[in-house]
């Protein structure tokens, strides 16, 4: 089983059907500013999460839910796709909300409404115990984890101590992605600061060309990928939007692979379908664990890559965060072939 550790929150996205404030411009009554916006199930982790579970990889989910509120419809939802919740832990904070904004391409930008909802109170006592017997009785082979859940304190923290004990152990692999979002940041030389102790404790790390240019400035994906690579990291992997991706290996491998050409709806959960494309291909081929993935071979590596990218791009097809289905992934790479 694959345990995904990180925030399930509520996306408001703009309506499909377009606002009345875009039909009504120009008058002062209030009807006419209202905008219509849907709320959808999101988060990176959760998104990931349930990309695992569509394509066939048993998952579970450890989260903080609120009691009230949306918390336990985030439930359900995470529930209805299969996901395991075991680990998951009731909070009585606020369910933490982010505002969808897209722009004429479909690309899609968030201003988040936290820090104080329950998606980053993290404890350690509430974090499973891994431990060579516990993570067996568990059936965990690896953990995914990333986005906002390791950007704001206390939970960042608590993380970043727990992500560093699995890997002092080995036993379980750990896969990370940044998903950067720089306005929840605030204090970006505190995140670089604490980032490397995360990308050491790290076999596997997707990042986009965004999060690169954020975190280090003019660097070059090749340039980043190696430094990671130095510090321990088995695979890197860079994601470069309508470009693709390229994966570097630390036994020398690389791969890149470009998505097909698609009409985009939005871009809303594109990365995490990535990340779930991944690492789905790498559980169904026998990677997914740290000695296992040692032993990637070139002809592997770009396998995943490619249908990781075509995973994504199917997600962009259609609103929201909506990862595809196994059947629906084969389907969408047999016709593009």
């Amino acid at each position: 089983m694959t345990l995904v550790v990180g925030e399930c929150l509520v996306d408001l996205a703009p309506a499909s059907t377009g606002a009345p404030a875009e039909r009504t411009a120009g008058t002062g009554k209030v009807g006419a500013w209202a905008r219509q916006l849907v709320a959808m199930p999101g988060g990176g982790p959760a998104n990931i999460a349930v990309g695992l579970v569509r394509l066939g990889v048993p998952t579970a989910f450890a989260g903080r839910f609120s009691r009230a509120g949306f918390g336990p419809w985030l439930r359900s939802y995470l529930a209805a796709n299969g996901l395991d919740l075991a680990l998951s832990v009731d909070a009585d904070e606020d369910a933490t909300l982010a505002l969808v904004t897209l722009d004429g391409q479909g690309r899609a930008s968030y201003t988040f409404y936290g820090p104080g909802t329950a998606d980053w109170q993290w404890d350690a006592t509430e974090l499973p115990d891994l431990t060579a017997a516990a993570s067996a009785d568990l059936g965990i082979c690896a953990v995914h984890t990333g986005s906002i859940a390791l950007t704001l304190e206390p939970g960042a923290g608590v993380l970043a101590k727990w992500l560093a004990g699995l890997r002092r152990g080995n036993r379980v692999l750990v896969s990370f992605d940044p998903n950067m979002r720089p306005s929840l940041v605030g204090d970006l030389s505190a995140y670089r600061e604490r980032l490397p102790g995360v990308i050491s404790s790290s076999h596997i790390v997707k990042a986009s060309d965004e999060d690169v240019e954020v975190l280090y400035p003019g660097a070059t994906a090749p340039e980043i990928a190696h430094r990671w690579l130095s510090a321990g990291v088995s695979l890197v992997v860079i994601t470069e939007g309508a470009l693709g991706a390229t994966a570097f290996h630390q036994n020398g491998a690389r791969a890149h692979a470009a998505p097909p050409p698609i009409e985009v709806v939005d871009t809303i959960g594109a990365g995490d379908s990535f990340s779930a494309g991944l690492l789905a291909y790498f559980a169904k081929n026998g990677f997914l664990g740290p000695a296992a993935l040692t032993t990637l071979d070139e002809g592997h590596l770009h396998d995943a890559i490619a249908q990781a990218v075509s995973a994504s791009a199917l997600t962009c097809t259609r609103p929201g965060a909506d990862p595809p289905t196994e059947q629906e992934l084969a389907r969408f790479i047999a016709e593009r072939s």
